[in-house]
């Protein structure tokens, strides 16, 4: 199982680079063994907000690193075109010399679609009609698309990607019905754990590798051989369980509290976002509280190197291929680099 690392950064006031981390903790991942950086898309909200374009975020990591594959979690599908896609990502994987790779999303914030309001609608849609369209740009095909005049021309991209095939995810947020697109279109899948559980998944898990199989795709780049499942966690190891439950506390509380859409899913609750900021304070303090108690024992990576080799053994088993650690959360960022040199001991437990 490969371990890589996942950036959602809140977007606050910081001293100094405020893509520091991002840079250190990545140059350690290339020079380590870890096998990805993902860095995601995110807009007009300071929940994810420092990431607003993976494509730009990809292109620096790519002038830092070496070895270690540039990834975006995720590309937001219906709020570009397609031949914007391709072009961009084509640029990181020149500059990567082959290392790029993109998960594909259909959105789900409807603010988000200030930027092509037209397909919020069809947003399901739109996914799976521009994933297939940037492979076939990817490749070298030519595709027709209407110019200024309305006439339809064929183009391709430039500059032509290094790699003969685009490493393809579909992102999830738990619908068992993107786990199946993702394996009929030949793709990987990226997932989390905000609202379901190992079971859950490992049932999702298996309706994808049999629809990957059903497809007959033999190769998708880097999600071959029955495809690839990435799951993101966020990850803190370090030398005491209850030390680290107490150093992630504070900051993972702030973090839920920045997403009330995010402590929904984390509290597995029927009520809405809109019920979570009716609340009062005191009430909102105590469901965080919860909250953070209930992820931290089973829906991150955190505590010891032995507390987090059996989580990913547990996950190994259910047939998950990589564990993207979400390790930007609002932990200092020498604590985060020391956790790191302890999340390389649990990487070297599965290489």
């Amino acid at each position: 199982m490969d371990f890589g690392l996942f950036y959602f950064a809140d977007d606050r006031p910081v001293e100094g680079d405020r893509y520091r981390l991002l840079l250190d903790t990545a140059t350690f991942a290339d020079r380590n063994g870890f096998s990805a950086v993902w860095t995601p898309e995110r807009h007009f909200h300071a929940f994810g907000g420092q990431y607003p374009n993976p494509a730009v975020t990809g292109a620096a990591l790519a002038t830092v690193t070496e070895n270690v594959a540039i990834r975006a979690g995720s590309v937001v599908a219906p709020l570009h075109n397609p031949l914007r896609i391709a072009e961009e990502w084509s640029v990181v994987d020149n500059l990567s010399g082959g290392r790029a790779g993109v998960s594909f999303a259909s959105g789900w914030h409807a603010v988000d679609f200030a930027l092509r309001p037209e397909n919020y609608a069809r947003r399901k849609e739109i996914l799976s009609e521009t994933t297939e369209t940037v492979r076939r740009l990817w490749r070298g095909e030519a595709v027709a698309f209407p110019d200024g005049t309305g006439k339809d021309v064929g183009l391709t991209i430039h500059p032509a990607p290094v790699q003969a095939e685009l490493p393809v995810w579909l992102t999830s947020a738990g619908s068992v019905d993107t786990f199946r697109e993702a394996g009929r279109l030949g793709a990987g899948i990226l997932t989390h754990l905000l609202g379901q559980d190992l079971d859950d998944l490992g049932q999702k898990i298996a309706a994808y590798r049999e629809a990957f199989t059903a497809s007959g795709a033999p190769d998708a780049g880097a999600v071959a051989g029955g495809g690839h499942v990435a799951l993101m966690l966020h990850t803190f190891v370090g030398a005491d369980r209850e030390e680290v439950r107490e150093l992630v506390r504070r900051p993972f509380s702030a973090y839920l509290r920045s997403s009330v859409a995010l402590l929904a899913r984390t509290m597995g609750t029927v009520m809405s976002p809109a019920d979570l900021e009716r609340m009062r304070p005191e009430d909102l303090d105590f469901l965080i509280s919860r909250s953070f108690d209930r992820y931290f024992d089973t829906g991150g990576m955190f505590g010891t190197v032995d507390d987090c080799l059996k989580t990913a053994a547990r996950l190994e088993e259910i047939g998950v291929d990589e564990v993207a650690c979400l390790i930007d959360f609002g932990v200092a960022h020498d604590q985060v680099l020391d956790g790191l040199t302890r999340l390389d001991e649990v990487r070297r437990g599965f290489a």
